[in-house]
């Protein structure tokens, strides 16, 4: 579980022509029905997307990678070839929120365990992305995951001067400091 762990980390480039079946990002979505859910309400809908043209349309949709204010996010050739757009009805409560959590790890995680790697955005422009996929309308967007073959090289390093900012060094591997277990221990 570690390793799974490790791999997955959050990707922001991707090999862009290698395509992600519709089927796959319906097999990632199947995954979720077993995750836990508050109250077991299972609020939470899905939309896939996995042709070019719609694929484009949701790239347009988010704010990618804050911490690099000088990226406005990959080029063409290395954007995303799907994603998953979680929602649910207005009226499915605060703990939806839980439950997108979970159900986002959950995708990430199965799609690092067949070579896949994505992202997740809350930063999202909504009502864009419900005037290109009419489907959305009825429901509150809230998280979005962009997935693809990665096409970059993430790393964990240790937390130095409690600076969580990640970074790209000089050969562009993307380098996400994380806090060291006596850090996280009471």
């Amino acid at each position: 579980m570690r390793e799974l762990l490790i791999k997955n980390r959050s990707i922001r480039r991707f090999k862009q022509s290698q395509r992600i079946p519709r089927i796959f990002l319906q097999e990632l979505i199947e995954n979720t029905r077993y995750c836990a859910s508050a109250g077991n309400l299972q609020p939470l809908r899905y939309l896939a997307l996995s042709d070019e043209i719609s694929c484009e349309k949701a790239f347009s949709c988010l704010s990618w990678a804050g911490y690099l204010t000088d990226w406005p996010g990959p080029d063409a050739g290395e954007r995303p070839s799907g994603y998953i757009i979680l929602t649910a009805q207005d009226d499915a409560g605060t703990a939806v929120h839980w439950d997108a959590g979970i159900a986002a790890q959950t995708i990430l995680l199965s799609a690092a365990e067949h070579g896949y790697g994505g992202c997740i955005f809350a930063s999202i422009r909504r009502e864009q992305l419900a005037q290109y996929f009419p489907a959305l309308k009825p429901y509150k967007i809230i998280l979005a995951i962009a997935l693809g073959v990665p096409g970059e090289t993430v790393v964990v390093d240790d937390i130095k001067d409690d600076d969580v900012h990640y970074w790209r060094d000089e050969r562009h591997v993307h380098h996400v400091p994380k806090r060291t277990l006596k850090e996280l221990l009471l």
